[in-house]
């Protein structure tokens, strides 16, 4: 299973409906291939995230990706079968550096990528991997999405954090 693990520094996407790429986060990297996403938080510059950084915000499984139509949206929205979010106030996801401590050096201290896929990582670090999505099965609260995104649901929804550093697009509302 092939696995994108990336850090963020904010709420608001995935929406509260697990739609990953509802503000167009993570842009291009929503359309690479990969079977669930790990979500981490990263260092955060907005005051009223810094609870995210170095935890589990979610974890999403079996993604359905449907291409958007909405102007500047760089990549697919994504739905998952399975999500698992963490990032309420204040979050409650697990530490990354206990429960898997080969990725969390990998992601903070010896690369610190914003992004990679797990078939990049070494079988140490997949083994932590698996563990870190077998939450998802685990998880009571897990929410099971059935297919059927409208296109025009980021049509109300349109702005983005303006101050999100990882956007590198205009922000333009539809």
């Amino acid at each position: 299973m092939n696995t994108l693990i990336y850090k963020r520094t904010h709420r608001g996407d995935p929406d509260g409906s697990g739609l990953f790429g509802a503000r167009d986060c993570m842009g291009k990297v929503r359309g690479d291939d990969f079977d669930a996403v790990i979500c981490v938080g990263g260092k955060s510059s907005w005051l009223r995230d810094k609870d995210l950084a170095y935890k589990i915000n979610w974890i999403g499984v079996n993604p359905k990706k449907t291409e958007t139509k909405a102007r500047g949206w760089r990549g697919p929205v994504v739905e998952f079968e399975r999500f698992v979010p963490y990032d309420q106030r204040p979050c409650n996801g697990p530490e990354l550096k206990d429960m898997a401590p080969k990725l969390f050096k990998y992601m903070f201290e010896d690369k610190n990528v914003r992004h990679v896929m797990s078939r990049s990582l070494t079988n140490d670090i997949q083994q932590e991997i698996r563990k870190i999505l077998e939450l998802a099965g685990k998880n009571r609260g897990a929410k099971r999405f059935r297919s059927g995104w409208k296109s025009g649901r980021l049509a109300h929804d349109s702005h983005r954090p303006a101050a999100c550093k990882s956007h590198r697009v205009i922000h333009r509302p539809l």
